[in-house]
């Protein structure tokens, strides 16, 4: 968390900030700062006036100055997070702006932010605020020192968090150089909800979580991410103050995924890796009550009894284990078999809860008493089967999950929305299907708001390119992805590389990089980048260096990856993104409609795939100068009657069904140069 105190003011002007402010004055001013010869034209090289931009502002302060709910959705190239900064500041109103990635968290504060304020003369205060597991826990630092030398251990890592902690104004461990979040000793020295001793812990006085907190309820302007947000919402952190609180309104970009965060934040999840942490915490802190032998003869007895259920624990844990499938992935719940072992397991989970309490004298065994009960009601919730929801068994190389997710949150997140009475926004350029935002707002109860939906300023019909293949075997066929790579390979040539090639599924995109290593050789025309061989944010750094690069990717690449420039002029998409119906969740849910006589497939399948395409699909043009082709090799999008609601939720781009005018358009487009390069097979 960073704190930023009143900014210098730079070409300070009286801007609206009541509630009493006539509307004609905000659009006046509105009309000023987005004008040619505005403050923003002035503070930004290259600034071009946008009537959309300007729009989805008006849109913005009106909502924010009547308090209501607006969902907007802003086509790429609209510059949405300038239209709802400028509102937010010139409102005068305390506003909380959530993000979807931690990326955007930054370059809001670090960049945007300053930069708008700066421009129209608004210092605010502002505050970047993280999740508690990105802040060392001084209390947990000490504990984990301290079993280290218990057991004579030498730790280089943990010699610079210490020497680091010693300095550290805010305790973000991002600020360790080369400590990776995937660090064993990351979540040593953090602490968790659940393992937080909160009030009686004795470095409350100089908890870093509780300084960002106070810092952040100070502020004027706060920027959190969706899962922190809906923490908030959904668990509200006792003693850490709320963040919703004093908001005036709530601002969410990249809020297509918050349905999907809201069901998991008020389903369950319990993982083994939670519990043994749990356990391995229990043992350290029972050898250390009975070494200090403080707690009394009473407190022996209750020492021992507190290890047999903890003992127990593990045994029921165990048990869980052997019951569950062995194979990789996600799987179906295992029904009767699972509900036992889960309960079981909670059932043991309450014991120890139950004997730790008779602890109260020591604070730490005591919060290892309130975890344990905390994860008991989650088995308990995941065991019974009258509780409703979707429940899944994942499987990882690091132990299982066990997840609960509800079919319907739409009632109980309108219900905390209504709580706090705030201008609430929600804006993505992936929001409607086509001309409606039913698929989105229903799964969040906005049954009264405000909607609209701007377009993308961009020229697509001039800029872009969406080439639909002919005579392509069907998806499920043998050789399909054989017919991909035949259709994908000469287009890439055609581009001289700059392509995307984007998968709906980690087996296809690890079978065509091998299949066109293969076949490229030694040779490799083109350098190849391939999700999961280097951190995400690495090789796309990589691939706009590059500039000619291959990059194929699935999931995270169809969104929130921003490419602009002839580093990317070809995006590749080989099926269209169904979410597998065989998925436990996706199943579950099906079921779930259907049961209710609803039609899943036209009320989740196909909504959810026109999203995602239009993500995937949106990859390509990312500014006025982009240009580009897209090409969506299923088959289905012409030959099935649901294809046109699929099209109709894309940008309004020329198509074509000849290869040869999609590759003449490649040409076109393509960086020119003196070293032919082909990608045909070898004799």
């Amino acid at each position: 968390m960073r704190l930023s105190g009143p900014s210098r003011s730079i070409g300070a002007r009286e801007w609206p900030g009541s509630p009493f402010e006539p509307w004609h004055a905000w659009r006046m001013h509105l009309e000023e700062v987005f004008g040619p010869d505005g403050p923003l034209a002035r503070a930004l090289p290259g600034y071009r006036p946008r009537p959309q931009q300007q729009h989805m502002a008006e849109r913005v302060a009106a909502a924010i100055d009547g308090r209501w709910p607006l969902v907007i959705e802003a086509g790429t190239g609209t510059g949405k997070t300038f239209a709802y900064l400028v509102p937010a500041l010139l409102s005068g109103r305390r506003v909380l702006i959530s993000t979807g990635t931690r990326t955007l968290q930054d370059q809001l504060f670090g960049k945007d932010l300053p930069l708008v304020s700066g421009a129209i003369g608004r210092p605010v205060r502002v505050a970047l605020l993280k999740g508690r597991a990105n802040y060392l826990c001084r209390e947990r630092l000490a504990r984990t020192t301290e079993q280290r030398a218990l057991e004579r251990r030498r730790d280089a890592w943990l010699g610079r968090i210490e020497r680091w902690a010693r300095i550290t104004r805010t305790g973000d461990l991002a600020e360790v150089p080369g400590l990776s979040d995937s660090h064993p000793l990351w979540s040593q020295v953090t602490s968790t909800r659940e393992s937080c001793l909160g009030v009686r812990c004795e470095e409350f006085a100089r908890c870093h979580v509780v300084a960002a907190r106070r810092a952040a309820l100070e502020a004027d302007l706060v920027i959190v991410n969706h899962h922190l947000l809906l923490a908030d919402l959904a668990l509200k952190e006792d003693g850490f103050g709320d963040l919703l609180g004093s908001a005036d309104a709530v601002i969410l970009d990249e809020a297509h995924q918050v349905p999907d965060l809201a069901m998991q934040f008020f389903g369950a999840s319990v993982g083994s890796r939670r519990i043994e942490h749990l356990l391995q915490e229990l043992a350290q802190e029972l050898m250390r009550g009975e070494r200090e032998g403080r707690l009394g003869a009473d407190g022996a007895r209750a020492l021992r009894e507190s290890a047999a259920a903890g003992a127990a624990v593990q045994q029921a844990l165990s048990a869980l284990t052997q019951r569950l499938p062995r194979s990789p992935g996600r799987s179906p719940w295992e029904g009767a078999a699972a509900d036992t072992a889960v309960l079981e397991l909670a059932h043991a989970f309450e014991a120890l809860a139950s004997a730790l309490t008779a602890l109260g004298e020591d604070a730490a065994l005591e919060q290892l008493g309130v975890r344990s009960g905390e994860l008991a009601a989650q088995l308990n919730r995941i065991g019974d089967a009258t509780v409703e929801g979707a429940r899944s068994i994942e499987i990882t190389v690091r132990g299982f999950q066990l997840h609960l997710l509800p079919f319907d949150v739409a009632e109980r997140f309108a219900a905390l929305m209504q709580a706090h009475a705030a201008a609430w926004i929600f804006t993505s350029a992936t929001l409607s299907v086509g001309e409606s935002f039913t698929h989105f707002t229903s799964r969040l109860g906005l049954e009264e708001c405000e909607t609209a939906k701007i377009d993308s300023p961009f020229d697509f019909m001039r800029q872009s390119l969406l080439y639909l293949p002919t005579r392509l075997p069907p998806p499920a066929s043998s050789g399909y992805l054989d017919a991909v790579l035949a259709e994908a390979l000469p287009l890439i040539e055609a581009s001289r590389g700059g392509a995307f090639v984007l998968f709906t599924s980690h087996r296809a995109l690890a079978d065509a990089a091998a299949r066109v290593r293969a076949l490229w050789g030694e040779s490799m025309p083109f350098r190849l980048y391939v999700q999961g061989e280097a951190p995400r944010e690495q090789l796309l750094a990589s691939f706009r260096a590059d500039g000619d690069g291959v990059l194929m990717g699935t999931a995270s690449f169809w969104e929130g990856v921003d490419v602009k420039g002839s580093a990317l002029r070809l995006v590749i998409i080989d099926k269209l993104p169904f979410a597998s119906p065989e998925d436990p969740i996706v199943k579950a849910r099906i079921e779930h409609i259907e049961a209710h006589q609803g039609n899943a497939f036209r009320q989740f399948q196909l909504p959810e795939a026109a999203l995602a395409l239009k993500q995937g699909v949106g990859r390509l043009i990312r500014s006025e100068e982009d240009h580009g082709t897209v090409v969506i090799c299923d088959p289905r999008l012409t030959e099935r009657p649901y294809g046109r609601v699929l099209l109709g939720a894309l940008p309004p781009m020329r198509r074509t069904r000849d290869a040869r005018l999609a590759a003449q358009f490649l040409r076109a487009n393509a960086p020119q140069d003196d070293a032919p390069r082909s990608l045909a097979e070898p004799a």
